[in-house]
């Protein structure tokens, strides 16, 4: 699981269908959530956590997608396996892990150092803790 440190900053609900909003280091991300603890309230520190092969990555993009979640990050490695590769991110010193298809790296010619964006759907993450500071 890749996990990164995130503040509550908006919640928005409808019936039992809410949309959070979080600050990780001055850029915004969405989760999409249908059951909400009392502990999550605008201002708090949580960690969320995401399933590399839910991280999806693209190199050269340029154009709009429905994807909530974009973060600029840097390839730190790409292991290559038989079926899949791991792709190590680095956003702001934290590391990401992208599962993808060994078609998909080789086709993409993933490296170290590449700058590529990473996607995430809002339905994708989750929390997995608040943090009491």
């Amino acid at each position: 699981m890749s996990s990164l440190i995130a503040t509550v900053t908006q919640i928005d609900n409808c019936d039992s269908l809410h949309i959070v909003k979080f600050d990780c280091h001055n850029q915004t991300l969405s989760m999409m959530s249908l059951d909400l603890t009392d502990k999550i309230k605008i201002g708090a520190k949580v960690k969320l956590v995401i399933k590399p092969s839910h991280i999806a990555i693209a190199k050269n993009f340029n154009g709009e997608v429905s994807y909530s979640n974009k973060l600029e990050t840097i390839i730190v490695s790409c292991e290559n396996g038989q079926l899949l590769s791991s792709v190590k991110l680095d956003f702001f010193d934290t590391t990401l892990e992208s599962i993808i298809t060994v078609d998909s790296s080789k086709r993409m010619n993933l490296k170290a150092g590449d700058k590529v964006i990473a996607f995430i759907k809002a339905s994708e993450i989750s929390i997995g803790e608040v943090i009491n500071d």
